[in-house]
Order: structure tokens, then sequence, then C-alpha cells
């Protein structure tokens, strides 16, 4: 099967390029399975229903959060009745949503996506290790699960390291978002499981990490606020990675990036 992730959509020029470019990337290239990563939809920060619907209906299968998941008070409540949207599994028992579940892909394998944050610059959730352990326990790669897909929202990069070699072997695929650059470290580890440290993001890569300039470089310079962060509205890159899984062993084939539109060297799929 073949398998297809996008990283952090930000604001309005992240939506656009996901609507514009999704259903053209689905089709060339027959993905069976989208997860998209659309913590920072709603203006730079959250999501909401509206939004989650027109990421669905463009293409996302499964849409992830993050550290901003509930930014728009809203998705507290639609979260509960939207079984394609996934707030971090390491979250404390209560919080509404899930964090891991069970779908269908296009092409009738089941697919386990998980969606964790890191704890390392970040808010001290629950250990992430062992709620990612907890659910692959659950439904392990190979017996419930014929492909599964894990989105570490964290910032560091050791952190995200530390997991991908964790689940080796039991796990598809392992992908970092959250500090939106991709990484030029696209492999395949030991025992068959599919990393990348960063996505990057679905956003306009002339700004500080899909954030207008100004106020991130006043804020550097004077450590005063003046304004409120905005989402830059120009041309957007789709970053992401795609990955080609074995039917039988539910491991990586084949991992490659995905750079669409906008100032980043555009890198299409080779599938």
């Amino acid at each position: 099967m073949r398998l297809l992730f996008l990283g952090d959509v930000v604001g309005r020029a992240g939506r656009k390029v996901v609507v514009d470019r999704l259903p053209g990337l689905v089709e060339t290239h027959r993905f069976d399975f989208v997860v998209v990563n659309g913590e920072n939809a709603a203006g730079g920060f959250g999501i909401t229903e509206e939004i989650a619907q027109d990421l669905i209906d463009a293409g996302a299968d499964v849409i992830t959060l993050g550290n901003h998941a509930w930014d728009q008070r809203e998705a507290l409540v639609f979260i509960e009745r939207q079984p394609k949207l996934l707030r971090p599994v390491n979250y404390p028992h209560g919080t509404p949503g899930r964090g891991a579940n069970l779908y269908v892909a296009r092409n009738g394998a089941r697919v386990l996506v998980m969606n964790v944050m890191g704890r390392i610059f970040m808010d001290p959730l629950d250990d992430p290790f062992a709620a990612v352990e907890r659910e692959l326990d659950a439904c392990p790669l190979g017996e419930q699960a014929d492909a599964v897909v894990i989105d570490v929202h964290a910032e560091a990069s050791s952190e995200k390291q530390a997991m991908a070699h964790f689940v080796d072997g039991r796990a598809s695929l392992v992908v970092g978002t959250h500090t939106h650059v991709p990484t030029a470290d696209h492999q395949i580890l030991a025992g068959g499981t599919a990393f990348q440290t960063d996505a990057g993001m679905c956003g306009d890569y002339d700004s500080v990490i899909g954030l207008g300039k100004d106020e991130p470089i006043n804020r550097f310079t004077s450590k005063i606020g003046r304004a409120r962060f905005e989402p830059a509205g120009g041309e957007a890159t789709l970053c992401g990675v795609g990955v080609e899984i074995d039917d039988n062993s539910g491991l990586a084939r084949s991992v490659q990036p995905v750079r669409l539109g906008g100032r980043l060297a555009q890198i299409e799929p080779r599938f």
C-alpha cells in the first residue's frame, strides 16, 4: 500500500495548498491512505470543525493535532463526534477525543494511526513512550493492524529519533511534526520502519515557521510583544513524506520526501 503524510498545515495558505494539491497527488500516485497534521490550520493556532471537514473533503483520512489542539475551544466538543480527528494519545485520562484509532484504507488495509506529543521543551504530558507501547500492545502490526503510523509532535529531534528506534520493526512510519522545517534524513531503519525527523509544514516558507516575519523578529530583538502572531499569507509549499508499505509485513519498502509549490525545491514521489 501507499501512504502519504503531510506536515503541519499553517493558516489559510497552508490549507489552500493542501486543498489544491492533495486530490491530484492521491490520484496520480495512487495513495491508499493520507494523514495530515492540522494543529495550526486555523489562523496558525488549532483547528475548527469546518476546516477539519475541508481537509477531509480534500482527501485526508485522518487529521492529527499537537500542542495547539485546544486553541480553538470548539475542538473540545467536535472532536468527540469526529473519529478522523486525533489529539495526542498521552494527554491525561479523561481528555476529550482519542489519541489512536484503527481505520480502513482505500485498498482495504487496516491502518492504526497514533498521535503522540513529546515532553522536551513542551508541556509535560504523560510518558509518550509508555503511551505508544500501550497502543501497540493493544493493536500490534501484523495482527490487528496491517500498517501503523505514528505522528510524534515534538520539539527535540532526539526525542523523535528515540521514539522511532523504540518502535522500529513495530510501525510502518514514524514521522515528526511541530518544528515546521523538513529534515533531510528520510530513511528506513534497521527493523523496517520508515522515519523522518520532521515532515515540515504545509505553509508559506517566506516566514518564521509559517508566521509573518515582523512580529517574531520584533519579539526576538525587543522581548516585547507588539502584535499578535499571524500566519504568512504567500504561496505555500506542501511538505510531507510518502511511504510504500509491504502488504505482507506492514513495514516500509520505500520512503520519499514530498515538496510541492512555493519556495522550496520541488520533490514529487517516485512511486
